[in-house]
C-alpha cells in the first residue's frame, strides 16, 4: 500500500555502536529506522526522505520508501535479476519457450554492463549466458573453465536493473534483440519474439520493484533496422495439388522401409494443413473415417522436438497443448475423402502405437525430423524435374502445409474458416499463407478473361 501520511524525525545519536546515528520516520502510523556510521550520511538519508515528501510522493507502507528512494536502492544486477527470471518461468513454459527466454536473455545481456575491460570471446560469452547461466537445469553443473570464467565476467559487470530505464541502454537492448549473430537485421517476427521477452522480464523489474515503470511502454525514438527478408510465403514454394500427389507418391519410394510410412504422415500436412508436431501426436480416436465421404480430424496436442537440455524429462520431444491454444482445448478440421483414404490404409498397413499414435518409427519410437526430412529430400528428385527440384518448389516439408492453406482459400473457402481449421489468427493468416499456387496462373488468367469479354459484351 501507498500512504501521505509522513513524518520525518529529528535524527538521534547513541554514545555506543558501530552505527549510532539514527533516522526515524513515521508512514501510517508505522515507524521505520536506518542505522548510519556517520551524522553527514544520516542526515543526507534524512534530507531525500524530506524531499521526496515535498515532492508529494507515496511513501510504501511496507518499505517505508518513496518510489525514487526504493528503486534506486535495488541493486539487483542485470544478470541476477534475468537468471530469477528463468528460475520463475521455467516450470510454467514449454520447451520452446524457455529457448526464447534463453536466445533473447543471451543476446541482450552482454550488451548492459559496465564496462568491457577483460570481455571474453563473444561467442564463448553467448554459449556461457544460452547453455549455461539461462538454462536452469545446467546452471549449477561442472563447467568448463572458460564457460566458468565467461560468467564470472558476466556477473561482476552486469549494470543494476534500475539503469536499463535510461534511454542509450533500453535502446542497446532493442538493438541486440533486432540483430542477428552476425550484426545484420533479424526477420520481423524473430525481432517481435525477442522483444515480447524482454518486455516480460523487464516486467517481472517492476513487479519485483526494482523499477519504477517498464521502458518499453514509452514511446522511444528508435526503430527497428529494415530488413530484406520477407516474411509471406514465396508462391513458387507452393505446389499445385497435381505436384503434391506426385511427391506422395515419391515418398513411398523414398526409402524402402522408411518412405511407406511417412506417405500418410506427409499427406496429414497437406490435407489437414497440419503442422508436423501435431502429425507426430495424431492419435487414432482423434479420427474420424468414415468407408466414403469426409471424415473429421480432432486434434488436441502437439510433440514438438525441443532438445534433451530444454525438457524436464530429458527428452528430444515433450508432448503440448495445440499452439497458441489452452492447454486442453481441440481443433476440428474436416478432411477429403483422399486423406480419409490414405489413413485407413496406413492403419491396416501399420496399425497404431501402445498410446494410439498413428506415427512412430519401425521400432515404435518417435518420428525424428533428420529423418522424415531426409525422405521428403529424396522424394523430390524423383517426384519434379531437375529444373524443379533445384528451385524453391515444395523444399521443406512445411510447405506441404502452405499448399494446403493456400488451395482452401484459392477455393473460395472463407480465411475465418480456414484460420480455424489451419490453427491461425486470420491476420497471420491473409500476411503469411494466403498466396497462389504454383502453377494455376491460367486460371486465374482465363477467370479474368471471362471478366474483361462479359464486360466488353455488355457495353
Amino acid at each position: 500500500m501507498k500512504s501521505y501520511k509522513v513524518r520525518i524525525w529529528k535524527i538521534s545519536t547513541k554514545k555506543t555502536g558501530h552505527r549510532p546515528h539514527m533516522v526515524r520516520w513515521v508512514v501510517d502510523e508505522k515507524v521505520f529506522t536506518e542505522l548510519f556510521t556517520t551524522w553527514e550520511l544520516a542526515d543526507s538519508y534524512r534530507s531525500d526522505l524530506k524531499r521526496a515528501a515535498q515532492r508529494g510522493e507515496a511513501f510504501d507502507t511496507e518499505t517505508g520508501l518513496p518510489a525514487t528512494m526504493a528503486y534506486s536502492q535495488n541493486t539487483v544486477s542485470w544478470y541476477n535479476h534475468a537468471c530469477g527470471y528463468v528460475n520463475t518461468r521455467w516450470a510454467k513454459v514449454s520447451g520452446r519457450q524457455r529457448i526464447s527466454i534463453a536466445e533473447t536473455l543471451a543476446a541482450v545481456t552482454p550488451v548492459l554492463i559496465q564496462e568491457q575491460r577483460g570481455a571474453p570471446d563473444p561467442s564463448v560469452l553467448r554459449a556461457a549466458l544460452y547453455r549455461w547461466a539461462f538454462n536452469k537445469h545446467n546452471r549449477d553443473a561442472a563447467k568448463p573453465d572458460d564457460i566458468d570464467a565467461a560468467l564470472k565476467w558476466i556477473a561482476k559487470t552486469s549494470l543494476p536493473v534500475v539503469e536499463i530505464k535510461e534511454y542509450d541502454r533500453i535502446t542497446a537492448a532493442l538493438d541486440a534483440c533486432a540483430s542477428k549473430l552476425d550484426g545484420t537485421p533479424a526477420s520481423p517476427s524473430y525481432y517481435s519474439r525477442r522483444r515480447r521477452v524482454l518486455y516480460n522480464v523487464l516486467r517481472h523489474a517492476v513487479s519485483k520493484k526494482r523499477l519504477d515503470k517498464n521502458p518499453l511502454n514509452d514511446e522511444l525514438d528508435w526503430t527497428a533496422p529494415e530488413t530484406e527478408v520477407c516474411e509471406e510465403i514465396d508462391p513458387a514454394t507452393v505446389a499445385s495439388p497435381a505436384q503434391v500427389q506426385e511427391l506422395l507418391t515419391a515418398v513411398s519410394y523414398s526409402g524402402w522401409r522408411r518412405g511407406p510410412r511417412l506417405v500418410a504422415f506427409f499427406a496429414c500436412m497437406y490435407y489437414a494443413m497440419m503442422r508436423p508436431s501435431e502429425v507426430i501426436a495424431l492419435l487414432e480416436t482423434d479420427c474420424t473415417l468414415p468407408k466414403t465421404g469426409w471424415g473429421k480430424l480432432m486434434l488436441g496436442g502437439s510433440t514438438p522436438p525441443v532438445g534433451t537440455e530444454w525438457t524436464d524429462a530429458g527428452t528430444v520431444h515433450e508432448e503440448r497443448g495445440l499452439k497458441g491454444r489452452p492447454r486442453r482445448a481441440k481443433r476440428p478440421i474436416p478432411i477429403p475423402p483422399e486423406l480419409v483414404s490414405i489413413l485407413r490404409e496406413h492403419i491396416a498397413s501399420y496399425g497404431v502405437g501402445p498410446d494410439g499414435r498413428l506415427f512412430r518409427t519401425e521400432r515404435g519410437g518417435i518420428i525424428q525430423k533428420s529423418g522424415y526430412v531426409r525422405t521428403w529430400k529424396g522424394a523430390r528428385v524423383l517426384a519434379l524435374t531437375p529444373e524443379q527440384a533445384a528451385s524453391r518448389l515444395a523444399r521443406r516439408p512445411y510447405d506441404l502445409r502452405h499448399a494446403g492453406v493456400s488451395l482452401r482459400l484459392n477455393a473460395g473457402v472463407p480465411a475465418t474458416q480456414v484460420a480455424q481449421w489451419a490453427g491461425h489468427s486470420v491476420e497471420v493468416l491473409l500476411k503469411i499463407y494466403a498466396k497462389c499456387i504454383d502453377g494455376q496462373d491460367d486460371v486465374w488468367h482465363d477467370a479474368v478473361t471471362r471478366a474483361l469479354g462479359s464486360e466488353e459484351d455488355t457495353n
